[in-house]
């Protein structure tokens, strides 16, 4: 029954089901439910240390539930985006009903969409990589499977690294950055792949042209069958979920570099170049995003055998609340700044 918590991650979509059915205030209920609720539960609910003894964890990946409650999503986001498309083109809407429905479904693309998308970005299967990519659809982030796991992973706690925010860059810049930097870094990454291989930039090979390709179609698709309050619907919902996104970029690895070497590489990642936290709703909500440490010590470990590392960097908070914190500076880099460790920061 234990592995059934995980269960809990649907929780966002269903209120965000809810509200769309209920409409009037209730269509607030998934951001309040997401960044209030939940951060109340986190300070309620101690943390997790525990890791899961070898056998258990052999045990654990060889039960299908865990992949299936990841492939549940598919159905799950686009089931709630195109009930979400019928009714804002066919029902009047209040304007704070229009922004609530906007940001619910925001958050849903980048918990339910997005995070999954990163967790099935790393499996070695074509029909999940699939699925992992259809599910950044939505959000106009396809390019995010590029440049995470072929820069990000390879460049993470570094200069470098567009997802590493600086230390005392707030997360207001890093959105900025970050978002434009991932997006011009998969295209290079991308270029070379090409290049390696000798392949023309026009080829079918060049998955950055097909991204594009879909998530223009995507957009105009939208707005000819639901016309112009589907399209701007779809529109920012899906920048609310990259912003969501990139708060959580911010706090993985806000501060932490990795130190170089004396030949000037940067040293290997290791478990003390991540932001962890066990606190348990976080945890689960997010799929083990959270154990954020082991998962880039080993990034082809699924969730559910994640470990906690004593070395690693603790967050004092979950990151549903950690997000929170992050959207007022000044109180997030009185939290954070001391955490860092001294021969990290580069005056």
């Amino acid at each position: 029954m234990k592995d059934l918590k995980y269960l809990a991650a649907f929780s966002i979509p269903l209120i965000a089901y809810i509200g769309l059915f209920l409409k009037g205030y209730w269509v607030w209920a998934t951001p309040i439910f997401a960044f209030v609720c939940i951060p109340i539960l986190e300070l309620i609910f101690t943390v997790d240390t525990v890791n899961l003894k070898p056998d258990e964890a052999n045990g654990k990946l060889k039960q299908r539930l865990f992949d299936w409650l990841l492939y549940l999503n598919l159905p799950l986001v686009f089931g709630l985006v195109i009930y979400s498309l019928i009714t804002v083109s066919k029902t009047p809407l209040e304007t704070y009903e229009f922004i609530g429905l906007i940001v619910s479904v925001g958050v849903v693309l980048a918990v339910n969409g997005i995070n999954v998308a990163h967790e099935l970005g790393h499996r070695q299967t074509t029909n999940e990589r699939f699925i992992g990519k259809a599910l950044l659809l939505p959000s106009f982030y396809m390019h995010f499977y590029i440049e995470h796991n072929f820069g990000h992973h390879l460049h993470a706690a570094t200069p470098e690294d567009p997802a590493t925010a600086r230390y005392n860059q707030s997360v207001y810049a890093f959105w900025f950055t970050s978002t434009f930097r991932q997006y011009f870094g998969a295209w290079n990454i991308q270029n070379k792949l090409l290049k390696n291989t000798n392949t023309s930039f026009f080829s079918v090979k060049n998955d950055m042209l097909w991204y594009a390709l879909f998530q223009i179609n995507y957009l105009l698709i939208i707005g000819i069958l639901f016309g112009r309050d589907g399209f701007l619907f779809t529109l920012f919902a899906g920048l609310v979920g990259i912003v969501l996104l990139e708060t959580v970029n911010y706090i993985e690895h806000y501060g932490l570099l990795r130190l170089q070497t004396k030949s000037g590489r940067y040293e290997r990642v290791q478990e003390m170049h991540s932001w962890n936290s066990n606190h348990v709703i976080g945890r689960i909500i997010l799929y083990e995003l959270t154990r954020h440490s082991d998962h880039h010590f080993k990034s082809s470990k699924k969730y559910q055998v994640l470990d906690c590392h004593e070395q690693s960097p603790q967050m004092p908070y979950g990151y549903p609340t950690s997000m929170v914190l992050a959207m007022i500076p000044p109180l997030w880099f009185s939290i954070m700044n001391k955490r860092v460790p001294k021969t990290m920061i580069i005056n």
